[in-house]
């Protein structure tokens, strides 16, 4: 997130955040926005089965940026331009995220990369964050977008948590919803939940509903670990996957 927030401000041009569904991503993006100065214009694109004509028409709509009906993509591009310059002497930021971007065709996010060229002698006009699923760095990798590799100024995996980890972040999430500390989860049914999620996030945070609906309907304080196997059971994400090993 600091990373992230000092490439912004600093203007520094490109950045790729990747991690596995449900790791964090979005919820990243939404603090980073919270954090932001607050003259930063933000355009955010979650529809990436686009044309790069449509992509450049989207983020013009998303800045609340008019254009005339029918331009050529040439003629945005100029629009966004035009409106980068007026945000730069206003000392304003731009700031375009683009997610789920592995699914941007090469010739897209190529486009993209022509967009992150929109500067000044000393200053990029536009920051860029692409984040998605691994497959976006693989794809980030070929031949044909090298030049767009060598502009990104940060490349972060977001990693699964480990168990303390896991352990903390549940405990936080119970803290923020007001058990003022009392224990719910036994260490046995921690162990379990960190077992079935792998800490992915999404997966921790579908365990513990359940658990806690479950324990709710049968009137009992405290979760083990036999209420983690019940709920793991009726997860689509987790039936049919084996425990992992301690």
């Amino acid at each position: 997130l600091n990373h992230m927030l000092y490439a912004i401000e600093e203007r520094r041009g490109f950045v790729v955040i990747t991690g596995e569904i449900g790791s964090g991503k979005t919820t990243l993006s939404r603090v980073l926005f919270q954090k932001l100065a607050p003259r930063t214009k933000t355009a955010v694109i979650r529809n990436t089965k686009l044309t790069a004509k449509d992509l450049i028409a989207m983020a013009l709509e998303e800045l609340e940026i008019s254009a005339r009906p029918g331009s050529t993509k040439m003629q945005l591009i100029s629009r966004l331009n035009e409106f980068l310059i007026e945000q730069l002497r206003d000392d304003a930021n731009v700031v375009l995220l683009v997610d789920e971007a592995q699914n941007l065709t090469p010739s897209v996010l190529e486009e993209v990369r022509m967009l992150a060229n929109l500067e000044t002698e000393t200053t990029k006009l536009i920051q860029v964050i692409l984040m998605g699923q691994p497959e976006l760095k693989a794809k980030l990798w070929l031949k044909e977008l090298a030049q767009l590799r060598q502009r990104v100024t940060l490349f972060y995996h977001l990693s699964p948590l480990d168990e303390p980890e896991t352990c903390a972040y549940v405990a936080h999430r119970l803290r923020v919803a007001g058990t003022n500390g009392t224990p719910i989860f036994g260490p046995a049914a921690l162990e379990r939940i960190f077992s079935y999620s792998q800490g992915t996030p999404r997966l921790v945070n579908s365990l513990c509903d359940r658990a806690l609906l479950t324990g709710y309907v049968n009137e009992t304080r405290a979760i083990g670990p036999q209420t983690i196997d019940e709920v793991a059971g009726e997860l689509p994400a987790l039936i049919d996957q084996p425990l992992q090993p301690q």
